[in-house]
């Protein structure tokens, strides 16, 4: 009946991609047309072992990267869907800035199903988002990264937990910043609210985009000042700079 019902509602108002908004009608993909799933550049091996930054050539093995190699992170590994281009770029802004929340967790839906590169969602015993400043939250009246920590977090039954880690200082979007900048733009900036819900707990935080890795490599080393036995990373998608 539910087949029927799901078929029939399909002939009224055919799946239509979400990038493009084009008909879905007789294509095998749920979510994008062909032409903007061509356009998803999933990140796959070779990949920094990491950080999870891609690597040019498909000849390497997968390895740490120099920033890697050179810095500390306070994450233990990082990985995404794809790259924050095409496609996704799109899907993103579309759900963070356009408030599409529909494609927020259709991305939370992927993230949680992709086969990542020596990385399982259920080795982690606790999903956080990355949070907001209230301030920034009565803008934009959600959190998107809390939105896809539900859906990876139901997929693998584990808890969330968007109450503990807090952002204690209002900073300007790191969007239009550099590394250096926005480094300092985020230090400090994040506090625990009580280091008894995180000790001992693998956590894995959740975001939209990496693109330097300064929110996460805070957030990541708040956690382990406070306890945190370890600390992942899983956002939508990673900017990289070719």
């Amino acid at each position: 009946m539910k087949q029927m019902l799901a078929a029939f509602v399909d002939l009224i108002f055919p799946p239509r991609c979400v990038s493009c908004d084009q008909p879905l009608s007789g294509r095998p993909d749920r979510y994008f047309c062909a032409a903007c799933r061509d356009r998803i550049g999933f990140v796959r091996s070779p990949i920094c072992l990491k950080c999870g930054m891609p690597f040019k050539s498909a000849d390497l093995n997968d390895h740490l990267c120099g920033d890697c190699l050179t810095s500390d992170t306070g994450f233990s590994i990082a990985r995404c869907l794809g790259r924050y281009e095409e496609t996704l770029l799109d899907c993103i802004h579309k759900f963070k800035y356009n408030e599409h929340l529909g494609v927020g967790r259709m991305l939370g839906r992927m993230m949680a199903v992709y086969d990542y590169p020596a990385f399982n969602v259920s080795d982690y015993t606790l999903l956080m988002p990355v949070p907001l400043h209230p301030k920034r939250l009565r803008q934009r009246g959600f959190n998107q990264a809390l939105i896809l920590a539900r859906i990876i977090a139901k997929q693998h039954r584990r808890p969330v937990d968007f109450m503990t880690l807090k952002r204690q200082i209002y900073t300007e979007p790191q969007v239009n910043l550099g590394r250096n900048e926005r480094e300092a733009n985020i230090k400090g900036a994040f506090k625990i609210a009580d280091e008894g819900k995180i000790t001992g707990e693998k956590i894995l935080l959740v975001d939209d985009v990496y693109t330097t890795g300064s929110t996460v490599k805070e957030c990541a080393k708040v956690l382990m000042k406070a306890g945190a036995e370890e600390v992942g990373v899983l956002t939508v998608a990673r900017a990289v700079q070719e």
